[in-house]
Formats: structure tokens, sequence, C-alpha cells
């Protein structure tokens, strides 16, 4: 298991926490330090099942407005601006086996588990 961690979120602390109290060490992958490329990206929507990469992004960061983003950007925009911008991407994110769960609330992480 792999876990896109911002230790500054409160939901993600919570989330990582959930996850130990139930015997689960995740990878803890800073995503913010070392963030995911555009494949990468893909392969979590995918994993997710959504419908568009917009569902992903983080609509109320200042990096959204300043890239001229919206609801009707491309996918290509979307998931290049998040990769250059990993703050975009929303968070936690737990990734298992070809699946991944945003972790919002935090218990959606025990879908994986």
């Amino acid at each position: 298991m792999e876990f896109w961690h911002n230790p500054r979120c409160s939901k993600s602390r919570e989330a990582l926490a959930i996850l130990r109290e139930q015997g689960i060490e995740p990878e803890v992958r800073l995503y913010l330090d070392r963030p995911p490329k555009e494949a990468e990206i893909r392969s979590v929507i995918a994993a997710m099942g959504l419908d568009s990469a917009h569902d992903l992004i983080r609509t109320g960061e200042p990096d959204y407005k300043a890239a001229g983003l919206s609801r009707g950007s491309g996918e290509d925009a979307l998931i290049a601006a998040m990769a250059a911008h990993p703050k975009l991407i929303e968070r936690p994110i737990l990734i298992d086996s070809g699946r991944a769960v945003i972790g919002r609330p935090p218990e959606r992480v025990l879908e994986l588990v």
C-alpha cells in the first residue's frame, strides 16, 4: 500500500493513524516533496474510477486559479497542473493493488483494507 501524505493536513494525519490502528504500515509518500508524474496521476484516477481528473483536484488552492483551471479544463491540462503543482492533488490518497481511495473522510481508507 502506498499512502500519499501531507503531514500538515489533519485529515491526512487522521487517515494514517486509522491505518496504523489496524496494524497497517503503508509506504508513506510525502507527495509534496516527491510529486507524482502525470502517468501516476492518470493511474490513480483510473484506480478510483473517477469520471474526470477534476474530481481529484483541490479547487480552493491559489494555484488552481493561477493556472486558469476550471471544470471545463481538459484532462491533460488538469493532470499536468497536478504534476507541476502537487498541492492541487486532493489528499490523502491510499493506493493498493490497482485500487485507490481519497481519505475524505479519513475512514474511507478502510475501504481498501
